[in-house]
């Protein structure tokens, strides 16, 4: 691997490698996406053998992402283990209120609280960034509740910045798209349902294979599909040869009606159905 260049890089890098090694024996909370794959790196390279990468299944994981993870793991070199969360469980995660991932983030960082000494760790440390604090994510309650640190944030970094260290590090996400769970896709109010999930994941993986990367399909009251592309991908798919076999497609899947959403893709979009009171007592971003 080339040498370091950009001083600014450096600088974000070394800070961050230090901020882990006075965490001490460490687990990190690892997706594969970009944020979690870059504390998974800094980790192994600050503490080697005492850090751990986990994983957490579920029904909300996308197909293909575990695949994905595990690679990565194994390309960075840090020990990798899988645990299955049960949030499916928790009538709270079920009935899908603005808060359902506060009861997601319980169910996580509980069990891993749990395993401390089972993963010989001290501390559980996510891929929160800065960046991260503009939304609405109560699941950074759950993570205070449960002791767990942010180094991202904890030394300043953004998105743009994680990117730019995971490119420095020649991680091959460090340009994928954020993959949030699947029942993030769900409009609140909806029941979470291990089939609505799995619809979404087939409705999404139809997409990718007629090469759209950056998407969302949403799903709404009465089974009604809103796919979220970036406004120039909306042609091809208001044209009539993709319609003709898209309608039919998402049809089979169990969506009764499908949308295409005008203004294009827009990261965390249902969060705009959310009540403005709301959001006002409950400061707490993630």
């Amino acid at each position: 691997m080339a040498a370091w260049t950009d001083p600014t890089l450096v600088d974000q890098r070394d800070r961050l490698l230090s901020a882990l090694r006075g965490f001490g024996r460490v687990a990190v909370a690892y997706s594969g996406g970009v944020d979690s794959a870059v504390v998974a790196k800094a980790a192994h390279e600050a503490l080697g053998e005492n850090a751990v990468a986990v994983t957490a299944v579920s029904d909300s994981l996308a197909s293909g992402e575990l695949e994905e993870a595990t690679a990565l793991a194994k390309r960075i070199g840090i020990a990798h283990r899988i645990i299955r969360t049960e949030e499916f469980a928790d009538p709270n995660y079920l009935r899908n209120n603005p808060d359902r991932c506060y009861f997601c983030k319980s169910e996580l960082y509980g069990r891993l609280s749990g395993m401390l000494n089972i993963l010989e760790v001290e501390t559980i440390v996510s891929g929160a960034n800065m960046d991260d604090a503009g939304d609405h994510r109560p699941g950074m309650r759950a993570a205070s509740e449960k002791g767990v640190r942010h180094p991202l944030q904890e030394c300043g970094l953004t998105k743009d910045d994680v990117r730019n260290l995971a490119r420095e590090w020649d991680l091959p996400t460090w340009d994928k798209p954020a993959t949030p769970c699947l029942s993030s896709r769900i409009a609140y109010g909806e029941e979470v349902t291990p089939e609505r999930v799995k619809m979404i994941d087939a409705a999404e993986a139809w997409l990718r294979q007629r090469g759209l990367k950056l998407l969302r399909v949403r799903y709404h009251k009465g089974d009604l599909a809103r796919i979220e592309v970036p406004v120039e991908e909306l042609p091809a798919l208001a044209g009539p040869t993709v319609r003709a076999e898209l309608i039919p497609a998402f049809r089979a899947l169990g969506f009764k009606f499908v949308t295409l959403d005008l203004e294009g893709f827009r990261s965390g979009s249902l969060n705009s159905l959310i009540p403005l009171d709301l959001l006002r007592t409950n400061p707490v971003k993630v």
